[in-house]
């Protein structure tokens, strides 16, 4: 499902429908695609502190914030970024969380690899990171085995700004972009394609159903 450029929290309603269809219907797992309107989103462990700037301060920049039930601190989506939220039932692939990390991860390090920038995980810690900045955050929830939230790609090299209203993921951290890092403009609809390429490619050579 490709949705655009769209409101976060009306992402976010269209994925709690899809889980209901797949948890009660046993409809097909679904991969949503989209950019946002600039948000800040609080995982379940978050420090609001980890906001640097007051909520007038953010209103006044048009940017929401939303408290949701994913794991993972505090951090931004905005349209320069590719955000991919899969709704997967894990029974078709493996009951294990950490698994399902590094199935992301190695789909981002796969689309980045393509692109000619070599990704790399960091110990301990979840996301992809080119050298010590990181590229692409993930941060999931998964109910009866089923997941939602997902993984966001930046894309745009103007759109890091914003990270600097917040401590990302209660960290000191420096993002940077698939721009920043190839020195030139790139389509999010190019990385879009390639993405949804590598994970469809990672999840048939994981699967142990084959359909």
């Amino acid at each position: 499902m490709d949705l655009g450029l769209i409101e976060y929290k009306k992402a976010w309603d269209l994925q709690r429908e899809v889980f209901a269809q797949i948890k009660n219907r046993g409809s097909p797992s679904t991969l949503i695609l989209c950019r946002h309107y600039p948000v800040i989103t609080l995982g379940r462990p978050a420090k609001r502190n980890n906001i640097l700037i007051p909520q007038p301060e953010l209103k006044n920049k048009g940017i929401s914030v939303y408290e949701i039930e994913r794991g993972g601190d505090v951090t931004y989506h905005g349209p320069g970024q590719l955000t991919a939220y899969p709704i997967f039932n894990l029974a078709h692939l493996k009951k294990d969380i950490h698994f399902y990390l590094r199935l992301l991860e190695e789909t981002v390090i796969d689309t980045l690899s393509s692109l000619g920038i070599y990704g790399n995980t960091s110990f301990g810690l979840t996301g992809v990171w080119v050298a010590a900045r990181k590229i692409a955050s993930i941060g999931i929830a998964i109910k009866n085995w089923i997941t939602f939230h997902g993984v966001s790609i930046n894309i745009k090299e103007a759109d890091l700004a914003n990270f600097s209203l917040i401590r990302s993921c209660d960290m000191d951290i420096e993002m940077t972009s698939v721009e920043s890092v190839i020195g030139r403009e790139i389509a999010i609809e190019e990385v879009k394609q390639i993405f949804s390429d590598k994970l469809r490619r990672v999840l048939w050579s994981k699967c142990t159903c084959r359909h």
